[in-house]
């Protein structure tokens, strides 16, 4: 693969901030790679290169910089070489240097690149640099935002309906279910991911509402995401007006368990409360998943260390976090070494790029979270796996 052109520019996410896009052309195949961001980030996570006003004009400017100086009139084997050399340039261990941002809209953008070498979907592309089987993900859709994404209108971040069976089916069956919480709600705004952002009184209710919703689909269950770092004030736990030591919580989380299908829990406690999701796993490791996005950062280090303790049982793949698909890919082994479920992850600031869907399609995931139904941004990406079903089935 020889690079002949680098080229980025500036474009606005569903919530209006710049964010990057790139696009990379050799002799007559050229691919283009927006990245997402996320508003809810963990401490840990790869640094986002962003300018004081909060633009992406040094990311750009490293793009069409230093990595376009280092690619142009270059040939490259495969997508590893060109990650590779990514990762050498920027030198740093948070990517501080070049911006997760900028690294991985080339390293998307080349992967699709190869794939159009190749003239194979980039799913299957995907799949053969992982190693890995493809395969039909559940489909976690966001029905109810609450926490950073609706102003803390409700205490967790995400309520997600998890459905099983093929994407065409599953997202029929979602649309139906949302569209009947929307007549059951009433005017509520919609919350940053394309869900619905009502308020409650109690912790309850919304897990009422959902199980009531889906009582007729037995493919369905329940899925939240706690982002609990970001009730963490002060060596407590705030939800509705009301503070919770982490025992106080696990037994929240114990009664949700308890009482509502609940499919899995996300960011049950504080990115570093290790010994806190170790407890949780003892208690409810067996009943449901247990899953580390915050805690993790889609980082193959913490993903080992997290395996180590037994802290969770289920771990949340967002390239972004990391900054190359090479790194990413690598967590997902990781996550299969340690027989954990691998859930990919839009992000809450999302572009038209369906990247996530082809990626959670190739690397066999368990999961797919690509938002709610009510924005254009989200549904490209389940109209996007919908055509990968059909793709699939063809070859």
């Amino acid at each position: 693969m020889h690079i002949d052109s680098v080229h980025a520019r500036a474009i606005l996410d569903t919530r209006g901030r710049p964010t990057i896009e790139t696009t990379l052309v050799s002799r007559h195949l050229k691919a283009t790679a927006s990245v997402p961001s996320g508003k809810s980030t963990g401490s840990h996570e790869a640094c986002e290169l962003r300018d004081p006003d909060g633009g992406v004009t040094q990311a750009i400017a490293n793009v069409e910089g230093t990595i376009a100086q280092a690619l142009i009139g270059r040939d490259f084997v495969s997508s590893d070489d060109i990650d590779a050399l990514l990762i050498v340039i920027d030198g740093t261990a948070d990517k501080s240097h070049l911006g997760a941002n900028a690294m991985l809209s080339i390293s998307i953008a080349a992967e699709r690149l190869f794939a159009q070498e190749a003239r194979i979907p980039l799913w299957r592309s995907i799949a053969n640099r992982a190693r890995v089987t493809p395969a039909v993900p559940h489909l976690y859709v966001n029905v109810m935002n609450g926490g950073a994404h609706a102003d803390f209108k409700l205490p967790f971040q995400e309520y997600l309906l998890v459905v099983e069976g093929s994407t065409h089916a599953a997202l029929k069956e979602a649309h139906e279910v949302f569209t009947k919480l929307g007549e059951k709600l009433g005017k509520v705004p919609m919350g940053d991911e394309g869900g619905y952002a009502p308020t409650f009184d109690t912790l309850e209710e919304p897990f009422e509402i959902l199980s009531e919703l889906i009582a007729p689909h037995p493919s369905m269950s329940i899925a939240i995401d706690a982002a609990a770092s970001e009730l963490y004030h002060d060596a407590a736990y705030r939800l509705l007006g009301k503070e919770y030591s982490a025992d106080d919580l696990s037994r929240v989380y114990e009664n949700l368990v308890a009482r509502y299908p609940m499919h899995s829990i996300e960011d049950p406690f504080d990115e570093d409360a290790h010994g806190d999701f170790a407890r949780l796993m003892t208690i409810l490791g067996k009943k449901t998943r247990i899953v580390g996005d915050d805690l993790t950062v889609t980082n193959p280090e913490r993903i080992e260390s997290a395996s180590a303790h037994g802290e969770i049982n289920a771990v949340l793949i967002k390239p972004n976090q990391i900054g190359t698909l090479q790194e990413t890919i690598v967590a997902v082994q990781d996550t299969r070494a340690a027989e954990f479920e691998a859930i990919a992850s839009h992000r809450s600031g999302e572009t038209d790029d369906t990247f996530i869907a082809d990626f959670a399609y190739g690397i066999g995931a368990h999961g797919i979270k690509a938002g709610g139904l009510g924005q254009k941004e989200r549904l490209l990406k389940y109209e996007r796996l919908v055509a990968i079903e059909r793709e699939s089935l063809s070859l």
